[in-house]
């Protein structure tokens, strides 16, 4: 059928045009924020661009909701504004005719909502687990970027090296500042490296330099010259794995374990694509505007009902990982609401004579407008 070829083609022009900026938009904001983690030194600047790609690959559910509920709406509003919908209803067809074509848009990014949800962004949380622990296995000195302060894991020295020598672990001109037992003790040298005795314990050795001890003008003030002089570094204990979060559990293993954290995280893969589904359906009688009125409305009312419903969702999830709700009665009742909602909208967009109806809306304008078209013409 032309009209749903047609339909097709906008559906998806608007999708493109709308996913390209939200996905900006969360894009810009991960690396705000990726690069502020690896600023302050929580993350491995080389690892900045991998950890941007899996956190937009979390993000991309939510993305996808919003893409196909504004798609949609889109369409739908600018056929009222043109008047399409006008001859549309004049010709004695239904605004249940446009499910079948909307669907058919919607049902693959609710596919592609469903599996992102349930395998893609559990991958992608694990991944990004994986590169943050792998950071926080490595020792003080090796976490330590050129030209910049870095405060050790016990948070009692301060270390400082001007640059690094090739893939090595060995740094060049190093200032490290260390507060024990109320003394202060400055120690600087030409390099520094990462050694390891036979017991296992980790030093850091450092060659030709100056070792200042204590306050400079007091009687116990002492500075002195050496070749090689070594500090046992003051390190986390070694991590021998990756303890995972729900979220980042796949999805199997939350079914074969029943325990209130993992069911609710269920939850909240379940809903994006229960959630993009009703949204899509929703986006049909939300679309109504009035020709002469402006369509910014429809789209401030949509991005008020993502916000309720995701947010509904979080509470829902919340109850049931403290045990407040069990999760049989958790996951669908929001949905069937969202579904009577569906139903409910549509019944009033259909019913004649609703106030409310757009030929009603149209011809009340018309009446409206008619004196004056008479006055002008006279």
């Amino acid at each position: 059928m032309i009209f749903q070829r047609a339909l097709r083609r906008e559906l998806i022009a608007a999708a493109g045009a709308t996913f390209t900026v939200l996905f900006s938009i969360f894009v810009t904001w991960s690396l705000i924020a990726i690069l502020g983690r690896a600023a302050g030194g929580k993350v491995a600047p080389d690892d900045v661009v991998a950890l941007i790609a899996f956190n937009a690959l979390f993000y991309l559910p939510t993305i996808i909701i919003l893409t196909a509920f504004i798609s949609v709406l889109m369409v739908l509003t600018r056929t009222y504004r043109d008047s399409e919908m006008v001859v549309w209803f004049a010709s004695g067809q239904s605004l249940l005719r446009w499910i079948p074509p909307v669907l058919s848009f919607g049902i693959p990014l609710v596919i592609l909502a469903g599996f992102l949800s349930f395998v893609g962004t559990p991958w992608a949380r694990q991944q990004s687990d994986e590169y943050t622990a792998r950071f926080e296995k490595r020792e003080d000195l090796q976490k330590v970027s050129p030209g910049q302060f870095k405060e050790s894991a016990s948070s009692n020295r301060i270390f400082f090296v001007e640059g690094v020598e090739g893939q090595s672990a060995i740094v060049q001109n190093v200032f490290v500042n260390t507060v024990e037992n109320g003394r202060n003790t400055v120690v600087v040298a030409k390099e520094g490296v990462i050694e390891q005795d036979k017991q296992g314990g980790r030093f850091l050795v450092l060659k030709n330099g100056r070792r200042y001890q204590g306050e400079p003008g007091r009687a116990d003030f002492q500075s002195m010259e050496f070749e090689r002089y070594s500090m046992r570094v003051a390190s986390k204990t070694p991590v021998t794995g990756v303890d995972q979060a729900e979220a980042a559990m796949p999805t199997m293993a939350l079914i074969a374990n029943p325990t209130p954290a993992t069911r609710a995280e269920l939850l909240w893969r379940i809903a994006p694509p229960i959630t993009c589904l009703m949204l899509v359906l929703l986006a049909i009688p939300l679309g109504f505007v009035n020709p002469r009125a402006g369509s910014s409305a429809n789209l401030i009312l949509a991005l008020l009902i993502f916000f309720t419903y995701t947010n509904l969702i979080k509470v829902a999830e919340g109850s049931v990982k403290q045990g407040r709700l069990p999760f049989a009665l958790g996951w669908w009742p929001l949905h069937a609401v969202a579904l009577l909602c569906v139903i409910g909208l549509f019944a009033w967009r259909l019913n004649v004579n609703n106030r409310y109806h757009p030929l009603a809306v149209i011809s009340r304008f018309k009446r409206r407008g008619t004196p004056q078209l008479q006055e002008d013409a006279a």
